[in-house]
């Protein structure tokens, strides 16, 4: 049965609350009544996404997109509205009755069975790992790394067996192809055209997508075999530059604490999840990716980056710090000695001091520029002097804030005993650069790459008054009857003809007005938009009789304006053509015409 009844889905509706889910996705913050954020259907710079908590819906100002929660689910995650509807009940504690489960239009594509394959492949592991002898060893290295039975459960860490092709003859047997397996990166096909597994005799750690389903592993070897590490090959399911791992374990407490920790790798991640930083999440080892920028940017502000410290951590902080600087994030860097990553730091000195002296003691994004710009240069050596001034000046004149630039100017004046006033005037020259620079740039970026929106224009009268009518007969149903014997369905708009005649049907089934469950029943996606956007007006709590009469004339007098038009078109025709007794006929049908528009 594909189809879920009415009652379980308004029973879903009013236990889950839109702004938890949208803040999954975007992130919020509350602007009187409503929360605000950018919105996750089209870029902006400004926040023109507003979420309703007592309608329980939302609506972007900018691109129009609008709906209740499972409209958003859909457009999100590019889902039918049934598996909205699942998705939704997987967040509350409604259940959906075995022969209701909608049926996943997905559930038996590439993709779902890959996520499938895996996910049991992750529990199989996770089993051996902890309740047979064959895993006893990969338990015993990993409690003397510190990793007790908690941190195992929490990352669904696991132990593939030595053995050929155990996995691949485990999955094969519950229906799943070779081919399907190949192409997931779980077994390899031999040139003799057998197939084994790729990880064998290895700890493994599942990695996920950032709905917290396993799309991929990461195997280190028991033995003192190569590679340490061996990962799973990108596939259909798993894209490591759209990837950060650990994210939805880490995502509440992202929000909670306002600060994200970005590391290199998933074992940084563990350790540091283990020392209570679970705001901590990783890049897996690659590069900062625009992808996953976008990811953090949609939750957090704030981001302290803490790679490793050799050459290779610092040139790849400076990089993805001035990326996220360029995103518009808060950025700090957390320094460790020569030589350290995270893990081994903690194991050397303990979560305390890594707390306190590593991420307590991070550098501003400009004090971090400070060390990076001094690193191989000799200080005393006239020429690496200049060139260092030259490049910390150049990089201050990109500092937007006054006091900010006038502290390292006065740091920089201070080391080196220059003058103050020469810095300054250097800094201005170099300013006015960057601001031509980035304007121009704005104006490109405006021409080019920025969405072509549609003009928000005036609206006629008659169009703001059917506006406010629906917006009355949204929450007040004795509205919506008196506006249904005043005019039926003769709006004048399409679209709000057709939001009317459902609001009718909707109300003489016996339902109570309640925009979300409205929204629930229709179908049209360009309906809900106009729908959540007229609710979202702000009109007075009661409507008086002669406003109500004032918006019911407006929409009767629009046609017959047209009309009086008509006439008058006739009536110049009339007069080109000489025919004036014609022309005075049709003028005094004109004058009475708008007697009764009055």
């Amino acid at each position: 049965m594909n189809r879920i009844s009415e009652d379980i889905i308004e029973k879903i509706r009013n236990t889950i609350d839109i702004v938890d889910v949208v803040s999954e996705y975007v992130q919020l913050k509350k602007q009187g009544r409503n929360h605000f954020g950018l919105c996750p259907f089209h870029g902006e710079k400004s926040p023109s996404f507003s979420v309703s908590s007592d309608k329980q819906i939302y609506h972007c100002f900018g691109c129009g997109a609008g709906g209740n929660v499972f409209s958003f689910l859909m457009e999100i995650e590019g889902v039918s509205f049934l598996e909205a509807v699942q998705q939704a009940a997987e967040r509350t504690d409604v259940e959906l009755p075995e022969f209701e489960q909608p049926v996943s239009t997905r559930l038996n594509t590439h993709e779902a069975k890959m996520i499938e394959a895996h996910e049991l492949l992750k529990k199989f592991y996770h089993h051996l790992l902890v309740n047979t002898k064959e895993g006893q060893d990969a338990l015993a290295y990993l409690s003397n790394r510190g990793i007790n039975k908690e941190v195992i459960e929490t990352f669904g860490i696991g132990y593939a067996p030595s053995s050929w092709d155990f996995g691949t003859k485990f999955l094969q047997k519950r229906g799943f192809t070779l081919d399907l397996l190949e192409s997931a990166g779980i077994s390899i096909k031999n040139s003799e055209g057998k197939y084994f597994d790729r990880f064998r005799n290895r700890i493994m750690f599942p990695l996920w997508n950032h709905q917290g389903q396993v799309t991929a592993f990461s195997g280190r070897i028991l033995d003192d075999g190569e590679p340490k590490y061996l990962n799973s090959p990108e596939s259909d399911v798993f894209q490591k530059s759209k990837t950060l791992y650990a994210f939805h374990l880490a995502r509440q407490q992202i929000r909670k604490k306002q600060q994200a920790i970005l590391l290199e790798g998933f074992v940084d991640v563990i350790a540091l999840h283990r020392a209570g930083l679970t705001n901590s999440i990783a890049t897996m080892g690659t590069a900062l990716t625009e992808e996953q920028i976008k990811i953090l940017k949609r939750n957090v502000d704030h981001v302290t980056v803490c790679y490793d410290s050799d050459k290779a951590g610092i040139e790849a902080a400076y990089r993805a710090s001035a990326m996220l600087k360029a995103a518009g994030c808060e950025v700090r860097v957390a320094m460790m000695p020569d030589g350290l990553d995270p893990d081994d730091y903690i194991k050397k000195f303990g979560e305390s001091k890594f707390r306190t002296d590593v991420i307590g003691a991070s550098l501003t994004l400009m004090a971090f520029k400070l060390q990076y710009f001094r690193r191989g240069k000799d200080l005393k050596d006239e020429a690496d002097r200049i060139s260092y001034i030259d490049q910390v000046v150049k990089e201050i004149s990109h500092i937007e804030k006054p006091v900010e630039k006038d502290h390292y100017l006065r740091q920089l004046a201070d080391e080196f005993s220059i003058s103050l006033d020469a810095l300054k005037s250097q800094e201005f020259q170099l300013s006015k650069q960057v601001k031509k620079r980035d304007n121009e740039g704005a104006s490109r970026n405006t021409i080019f790459n920025r969405p072509m929106l549609p003009a928000k224009k005036m609206l006629p009268a008659y169009h703001n008054a059917e506006r406010l009518l629906l917006a009355h007969m949204l929450r007040d149903q004795d509205v919506a009857f008196k506006v249904q014997d005043a005019l039926g369905g003769l709006f004048n708009i399409e679209e709000h003809s057709a939001i009317a005649a459902y609001l009718y049907g909707y109300y003489e089934e016996g339902h109570q007005p309640d925009v979300n469950a409205f929204l629930s029943r229709i179908e049209d996606i360009s309906l809900q938009r106009v729908i959540s956007e007229i609710s979202m007006l702000l009109i007075n709590e009661e409507l008086s009789s002669q406003e109500l009469h004032d918006y019911i004339k407006q929409v009767l007098n629009y046609p017959k304006s047209l009309k009086i038009k008509e006439k008058e078109a006739e009536r110049r025709d009339a007069e080109r053509r000489q025919e004036f007794v014609k022309a005075a006929q049709i003028q005094m049908e004109i004058i009475q015409m708008k007697k009764e528009l009055k």
